[in-house]
């Protein structure tokens, strides 16, 4: 196996966010990473993010990620190595990086089904070292990086990393959004507001946003919700069917992966309707299917594939939609720590996605 020579600039250690067990986390020095199978590539990260699943990962959500591991499955960056097997990137090519590694290869990825490709999926920050770090390596790099366009906003496109491609396919293709139809996005964090920014493709008749979190409703409203709904006197559910005379949603989104929201997903989703979880669930919850069983409803569970980043890019490049809008923190990715305090309060700082920048 041949790789591009190693940079002179780089050292053996790299600074990187380090999980080590259910709420705890360190900034410290890990191996610089290396090529191992020819079809990697080593980027070094300009722009990172938070994600809601790493504040899951850090609740011990999920078991898979194992003390030891650099977190983060989203970012934008500049490629510094290749492998021999690597063709469609090279040295010095800026990067948008997938959260999710796809070989192409395989049953899974030939059907478009990147999230359980049979070698990658999910793996960056789970079950191999993520993109919180000054420095990443990426498998299946043909099939798992993007070209970064000219004059693009970094910003803007990390967020085609991950909540832009999981709200519209999760949230928007699986619970198969149509025009005219009424909506609910039970959760207005960032991905919520993804679901909203993408679900207005479709020109839904109505959407309604709930949440707890005030300044995140007006966020949302600004974004485009017809109706938003505080949930905390417990009242959503009778809210909405109000607001449906009785029907409930052709569309309920759960956007938070705990069980009150799915809850209320479950009582106003209407006959025939389509309930589409994109919340990562660490705990079980309850399928009322002793009221479901007879209301031809459809559920859906998804993990993003990522498909679809190309046609987002595209049309974030239009300016028809806006991603950056998401933005409200910015800190140094040394600074990491002081990000993961901000986001982890986010209620407190009225914070949605946080911006890290890698100097």
């Amino acid at each position: 196996m041949t790789t591009a020579a190693i940079n002179p600039k780089i050292g053996t250690t790299m600074k990187s966010l380090v999980y080590h067990g259910p709420g705890q986390k360190a900034w410290e020095d890990k191996p610089y990473p290396s090529i191992k199978e020819s079809g990697d590539a080593i980027v070094r990260i300009t722009t990172s993010t938070i994600c809601g699943t790493d504040l899951h990962i850090m609740k011990g959500d999920v078991p898979t990620v194992t003390d030891g591991r650099i977190l983060g499955h989203e970012g934008i960056g500049v490629v510094e190595q290749v492998g021999s097997g690597v063709t469609e990137f090279h040295v010095g090519d800026k990067v948008i990086i997938s959260c999710v590694t796809a070989c192409t290869k395989c049953d899974f990825c030939r059907k478009g089904m990147y999230s359980h490709c049979r070698t990658g999926g999910w793996i960056l920050g789970n079950t191999i070292d993520g993109t919180q770090a000054e420095y990443v390596r990426i498998p299946h790099a043909d099939g798992s990086l993007y070209h970064f366009p000219d004059g693009g906003d970094e910003e803007a496109l990390v967020m085609l990393s991950d909540i832009l491609p999981t709200g519209f396919e999760c949230g928007v293709l699986n619970g198969q959004v149509k025009p005219g139809d009424t909506v609910a996005i039970v959760g207005a964090g960032p991905v919520g507001l993804a679901v909203l920014l993408t679900a207005q493709f479709y020109s839904p008749a109505a959407i309604y946003v709930i949440d707890l979190d005030d300044n995140r409703l007006a966020v949302a409203k600004k974004f485009g919700a017809t109706t938003v709904i505080n949930s905390s006197d417990g009242k959503a559910v009778e809210r909405v069917l109000e607001l449906t005379g009785g029907a409930g949603v052709d569309v309920a989104i759960e956007a938070v992966g705990i069980g009150a929201t799915f809850d209320i997903c479950q009582e106003i989703v209407a006959a025939g309707g389509r309930l589409a979880n994109v919340g990562v669930h660490g705990k079980p919850v309850m399928l009322h299917l002793e009221k479901l069983w007879s209301h031809n409803i459809a559920l859906t569970t998804r993990l993003v594939d990522t498909v679809t980043l190309p046609m987002l890019l595209k049309i974030v490049l239009s300016g028809k939609l806006q991603p950056s809008k998401l933005a409200t923190h910015r800190f140094a990715l040394n600074d990491i720590q002081k990000a993961y305090e901000i986001f982890g309060n986010a209620a407190k700082e009225s914070a949605l996605k946080v911006i890290l920048t890698n100097k």
